[in-house]
Parts: structure tokens; sequence; C-alpha cells
């Protein structure tokens, strides 16, 4: 049994709606930061406040763009305004829980190279199921478990 047609279009028409509502969150573009730091701030343009600064790899989603700049959100949720000149499409991540390892290879068989904390960012150079060959802007290198990293 199929609807009427003005019913059709009443749930077509609802549907679209609700995806183009959803459309900002699903379509929102990772970067990252190719600089070796920049300034987060609170508005579009250097006259503005610094907020904090970030590292290189830094990944971000890009919320809005206004000019030559970026309005940006960190995996914590934080917000703030980047310039569109330092940044690139990386592939990168970021440390999102405290105590991740990183070993000599993709198990957790491998030696552990060392111990993170929260918030540090790597460059993907490759990936082998869940794990993530990474490199730190400082050259040091590494594979992680997937499950720690943003």
């Amino acid at each position: 049994m199929s609807l009427p047609v003005n019913k059709r279009l009443r749930s077509l028409v609802l549907a679209g709606l609700v995806l183009a509502l959803a459309l900002p969150c699903w379509g929102a573009e990772r970067l990252a930061v190719s600089a070796a730091s920049a300034k987060v701030r609170t508005g579009p343009g250097t006259q503005f406040e610094v907020l904090w600064q970030v590292d290189k790899f830094h990944p971000l989603l890009v919320v809005k763009k206004q000019g030559a700049w970026c309005q940006v959100q960190d995996y914590e949720g934080d917000q703030g305004w980047l310039p569109q000149s330092v940044l690139s499409k990386i592939n990168t991540v970021i440390t999102a829980k405290s105590q991740c390892q990183v070993r000599a290879g993709p198990g957790t068989k491998f030696k552990v190279l060392t111990t993170l904390g929260q918030g540090i960012a790597f460059k993907v150079l490759q990936k082998q199921q869940v794990w993530l060959y990474v490199e730190h802007a400082d050259g040091d290198k590494g594979w992680i478990h997937a499950s720690l990293v943003w």
C-alpha cells in the first residue's frame, strides 16, 4: 500500500529538512595544523585574543569558514579561530585518553616505547587493522591502538 501523493511529499520534505539540518555536523572537514605551532583565537583575525596554542599535526574539525579564517573545534569540543594558511589535509590523530602506550609494533606483544597522556598529536603514516603507525612532530615514530586516539 502506498502513501497518497501529498503524504509522500510531506515525508520527503521532512526527511530533506532533517538531513539539511544535520549536514553541518556530518560535513565538517577534518584538517590538521601544518605549521610548527599556531595561535587559536576568539575570532577571525589577529586582533582577537589568543585562547590557546596548538602544535604541528593537531587535528581539528572546521566548523565554519570566514574569509581566510576557519572556526575550528578540537577533540574536547573547544572552539576557536585559525588562519586557513596553517591548516592542511593531513591524516592525523591526537591521544584522547591518559596512559596511551606507543609500541614498537602493531600489537600488545611489542615493546612499549613510551606512555603518553592526553593531547599528543601525531601524523598517521600507516594503518594495520586497529593499529596506527604514527609520527610525532619531533620525528619519533611508533604504533598506537586506534581506540586511544581521536
